[in-house]
């Protein structure tokens, strides 16, 4: 090892060192680490992973098992600038191709790629969160919108001139998007506001409202109201929190999922943009109701560009007494830390969400145990949604009685939802319980609809003879995302669309899902592609069913819906494209096994290629 090299290595130690001190050397906030190297050098190199391990007293295999888990942590350069291209269904519906045609053609390489001088990298990710204003992207952390070709051509330029990302932003979004800690181009877009949520509230009186009762008044109140989940699952909120407060421990913790990855939601980036104060209060009153000390705001990487207004909201809160010792000059003690995820969308899981904010791979753990009883670091623990903790503060202000008089019966209060696709007013909507889909459709101005999305893949894809079912827990329960499909759209594009993000994000761990989900696309090529026969339609349902009910946790337990609802609710488009002479074909296609040579070898193919075959690559 030269004299040079043993520099380089002491002064990359050296920078280490101070991001480690910086979180004070806790173990927890290892990805908060990774991620802070990743900024900075662009890439985790075998030395900095070795580094990391070394001055945390980890083992190299842990630090480079985190290192390698999540999207947005990477070994190899991914440029001074790594531009992400959303990839998800609603940003290709809004011409997202074209955009990635226009940036590689102004960079000079394709996607993938980084530049030989590692100024620019190229990549694509899933959903960003931005459904109601594609194409989006991210650059460093910082969101573009609505891109256009003249667009990509002035940021490329901005970038080989080595401008600041930041300075690229030329117009600033509505409401608090444009205030200087976030200086985003974003628009929240709040089509309907509710009685809940986007209505005056005074920071503190919630909170002062839950200390005028007792710790276990508060959680019958939250009882009493109905509230339930709104992340999708629709537990019991009150129950959640009283099996937490029961468990034996003199450490208990509050864990806010922001981590909203679905495909089509984007309700929790609002909500945090504006009004932040109301979450953060939510979630002292829960921490005083199970006598938590600690609470944690698990953010999506993807909204990492938030975090620095957030902690400014925090700080004003400790100022204020609403946060910290003595709160409101009682005994009552908590705070709220902020961490960050790096592009992962099984840490939506709560158990998945918990192991990586103990600076773990995300990963689902075995259950039970569970959160409530044994959680973050093994201790009890409640985790709910940003929607949730808001409605807990307006519910302890309010009242339950004031709550359970919108909704229905069984499902109280309102639901913050995410209306997304082929729409006039695409945006966020504050919406009793109960409302049908035909009345949203005529509130967001959807005409000519072939299907709508409930839920976000995940979910159920309806047709229009469900259009009256209704908004709640007992018809259509939702996390909050609606996207519209109008008659023009190819549904089975979309589903494969869908059914690549679960494969891509499945963590890997257990068999039905790793490879389940890799067989259904098979299969659904095999049908697009005009190959299927009705028993291949009669496969996707068995195997469909077998990898819902062998999954190992929720991702795998839901992705087959896309293909399974779609088959059910749109039989007609399936059976238009199998062949009905045959009863069996195989998958294997000589057509296509002999694209990729022939594009490689600049020929056609010999063989005549099906008409729905373009440019020689499958159809998306």
């Amino acid at each position: 090892m030269n004299e040079r090299t043993i520099l380089d290595l002491n002064e990359t130690r050296n920078v280490i060192i101070e991001i480690i001190d910086q979180v004070r050397g806790d173990r927890t906030q290892l990805l908060a680490v990774l991620r802070e190297c990743q900024s900075r050098w662009r890439h985790l190199s075998p030395q900095v992973i070795t580094l990391i391990a070394e001055e945390m007293d980890l083992s190299r295999v842990h630090v480079e098992g985190v290192a390698t888990f999540y999207h947005f942590l990477s070994r190899t350069h991914r440029g001074n600038y790594t531009v992400y291209v959303n990839t998800s269904a609603t940003a290709e519906m809004a011409g997202s191709h074209a955009i990635v045609k226009a940036f590689e053609r102004e960079v000079g390489i394709s996607f993938g790629e980084t530049t030989s001088d590692r100024q620019i990298g190229l990549r694509t990710t899933s959903c960003i969160g931005m459904c109601d204003q594609e194409p989006a992207i991210l650059i460093n952390d910082v969101v573009f919108t609505r891109m256009t070709d003249a667009k990509v051509t002035k940021i490329v330029a901005g970038m080989k001139a080595n401008r600041p990302v930041r300075d690229l932003v030329e117009s600033l979004g509505d409401g608090k998007n444009a205030l200087e800690e976030i200086h985003a181009e974003v628009s929240n877009h709040i089509r309907v506001r509710g009685p809940v949520f986007f209505t005056d509230f005074e920071p503190g009186t919630a909170l002062k409202a839950a200390m005028n009762h007792g710790a276990l008044e508060v959680i019958d109140e939250v009882k009493q109201s109905g509230l339930r989940g709104r992340g999708g699952a629709g537990f019991d909120t009150g129950q959640k929190w009283g099996f937490c407060r029961a468990a034996e421990s003199e450490t208990r913790y509050v864990m806010c999922n922001a981590d909203e990855g679905e495909p089509g939601t984007f309700k929790d980036r609002v909500l945090l943009t504006e009004m932040p104060e109301l979450i953060f209060e939510g979630m002292a009153v829960a921490g005083y109701a199970i006598e938590a000390k600690h609470g944690i705001l698990y953010l999506r990487g993807e909204y990492a560009y938030l975090k620095d207004y957030l902690e400014n909201v925090l700080t004003k809160m400790r100022q204020e007494h609403l946060l910290g010792r003595r709160i409101l000059g009682t005994r009552f003690s908590f705070d709220i830390q902020i961490k960050v995820g790096a592009g992962a969308y099984i840490c939506g899981e709560e158990s998945a969400l918990i192991e990586s904010a103990e600076g773990k791979r995300g990963q689902p753990r075995n259950r039970p145990p569970y959160p409530v009883t044994s959680g973050y670091l093994r201790r009890p623990t409640i985790v709910n949604n940003v929607e949730t903790f808001g409605a807990a503060a307006k519910i302890i202000l309010n009242g339950a009685a004031w709550f359970r008089k919108m909704g229905t019966p069984a499902s109280s209060g309102v639901k913050v939802l995410s209306v997304a696709g082929d729409c006039e007013r695409p945006g966020i909507y504050e919406v009793e319980w109960g409302m049908s889909i035909r009345e949203l459709l005529a509130i967001c101005g959807a005409k000519d609809v072939l299907a709508v999305q409930v839920g976000g893949p995940s979910g159920q894809c309806i047709s229009q003879n469900e259009f009256d079912r209704k908004l709640c827990f007992s018809d259509l329960s939702t996390g909050g995302a609606v996207t519209i499909f109008g008659q023009k759209r190819d549904l089975l594009s979309i589903v494969h669309n869908y059914m690549e993000f679960f494969e891509d994000e499945s963590c890997g761990f257990c068999v039905p899902c790793r490879t389940g989900n890799t067989l259904l696309i098979k299969a659904l090529e095999k049908i697009m592609v005009g190959n299927g026969t009705a028993a291949d339609i009669e496969n996707i349902k068995q195997l469909g069913k077998t990898i819902k009910a062998t999954s190992r946790c929720g991702l795998g337990q839901s992705s087959p819906h896309p293909l399974l609802s779609t088959i059910r609710n749109f039989t007609e488009i399936y059976q238009k494209k199998v062949r009905a002479d045959v009863d069996f074909l195989s998958q294997f296609d000589l057509k296509f096994a002999v694209i990729d040579s022939c594009v490689a070898a600049n020929r056609k193919p010999n063989l005549e290629i099906d008409s729905e075959v373009v440019d020689g690559t499958r159809p998306n």
